[in-house]
């Protein structure tokens, strides 16, 4: 049985946007987003003029709001998110919406911090929010879920995979949870003979690392190969990494772990590069990001395998018009942060149209037949075939992996 309450993230623009976003996964600077925010702003007003007739013939609109980093360092994923999430929603709204009603976006920055997460919750609930696609990282996603929990607001994260970011029985998520994470990571090094020695670096410090980290150790067990080194370090010291380095070099590991983000992951390339060790680099959806680091030496990650559940490159055609009408609109590439928002849209028009919710219930109303609604559906995306989700708010779907080849991600 599903836990009390679920957290909720808010995004709030209108019904058929008229603008179009410049901040793309790829600018994490203060100035590119903030002009991107304004944008998402223009975008959100244009569109409730737009969708004013659809709204007087469908008896309203859904107000849908999201929340995540726009700005400040991990502005890379909220951006991809932010974008991933306006494309379903323009998508469903030239098609009729969900049930025939339009679906209004509203996304709020929170910086990845927790204060401003909640404050942007309570901004979107003063807009009217109904349904939350948020947040991004997972500290805020905690944060915010105790108040959508205590609102009983439907919120669906894309991305938050700590396991407290689908604590109550609002809350679902797109991505794996870490220790899924972990196991997962695990089960595909040992299933696809990658090492027989592997070392980990992890930030002892992060939920989400450390989520990753014990359940790989619990894993590694299991699957035939060896931990032989497990370095951790913390955010009080995450720029020089020679000493874990040094102990993977010395055990010989013939692959390294790495349940990290992508900035600290490109310190460790660069630093075991020039520290002549070159093994094997494998790691989860925080490394997704890496090639765009700036003045990042790219030819570094060469070869690095993470695992994600959407890569660009693949052949079917959910993806290659997904990944062409992307970059036709943001000038980017999409990541799988942009996928899991993408699909998490249309888990809430099939969950909605599923549960027969209108405009005109109330965002508790919608919640509870949410709720139900999702353990019922089946979604075709682009981080998964038959994804389906459990009342415990998991996703059930078989992960992927990736290689960096020639500066791209290949699946493998």
């Amino acid at each position: 049985m599903k836990k009390t309450t679920k957290k909720l993230v808010s995004l709030g623009l209108a019904a058929v946007m008229a603008a179009s976003l410049t901040a793309c996964g790829g600018k994490s600077d203060n100035g590119a987003t903030t002009a991107g925010a304004a944008e998402t702003t223009a975008a959100a007003d244009a569109g409730a003029a737009e969708s004013t007739a659809a709204d007087q013939t469908a008896g309203g609109s859904f107000k849908i709001g999201g929340i995540g980093p726009i700005t400040g360092g991990t502005a890379i994923y909220g951006q991809a998110v932010m974008n991933g999430a306006e494309l379903a929603i323009n998508e469903i709204n030239a098609a009729g919406g969900i049930g025939g009603a339009q679906i209004e976006y509203n996304f709020q920055d929170d910086e990845s911090d927790t204060e401003k997460a909640v404050n942007a919750y309570n901004t979107l609930k003063d807009w009217g929010m109904q349904m939350l696609v948020g947040t991004v990282t997972s500290a805020p996603c905690i944060a915010v879920g105790a108040e959508s929990s205590n609102d009983n607001l439907f919120q669906l994260t894309p991305s938050g995979s700590a396991v407290d970011c689908a604590k109550f029985d609002n809350q679902f998520r797109i991505c794996f949870s870490d220790p899924n994470q972990g196991a997962a990571s695990a089960q595909y090094i040992g299933e696809n003979k990658l090492a027989t020695k592997v070392a980990i670096i992890y930030d002892s410090s992060d939920v989400y690392s450390s989520g990753i980290h014990d359940k790989f150790i619990a894993e590694a067990a299991n699957q035939g190969f060896e931990v032989v080194a497990d370095e951790a370090f913390t955010a009080d010291n995450n720029t020089n990494f020679s000493v874990q380095i040094q102990k993977a070099q010395d055990a010989s590991a013939e692959l390294v772990f790495l349940p990290i983000y992508y900035q600290q992951a490109s310190l460790i390339l660069v630093q075991a590069k020039q520290m002549g060790y070159e093994p094997d680099f494998f790691g989860c959806d925080g490394l997704d990001g890496l090639l765009t680091v700036e003045n990042f030496d790219t030819s570094l990650a060469e070869g690095i395998m993470l695992l994600t559940p959407f890569a660009a490159d693949a052949q079917d055609d959910l993806t290659k018009n997904f990944v062409t009408t992307y970059k036709e609109k943001y000038g980017d590439i999409p990541n799988q942060f942009a996928a899991d928002a993408y699909d998490a849209v249309y888990a809430i028009k099939a969950a909605g149209e599923k549960a027969g919710i209108t405009p005109d219930m109330d965002a508790s109303t919608i919640c509870d037949k949410l709720k139900t609604a999702m353990t019922e559906v089946s979604v075709d995306g682009l981080t998964g075939l038959g994804m389906k989700w459990t009342a415990d708010g998991e996703p059930e779907k078989a992960p992927k992996a990736v290689k960096i080849v020639d500066g791209v991600y290949n699946a493998m």
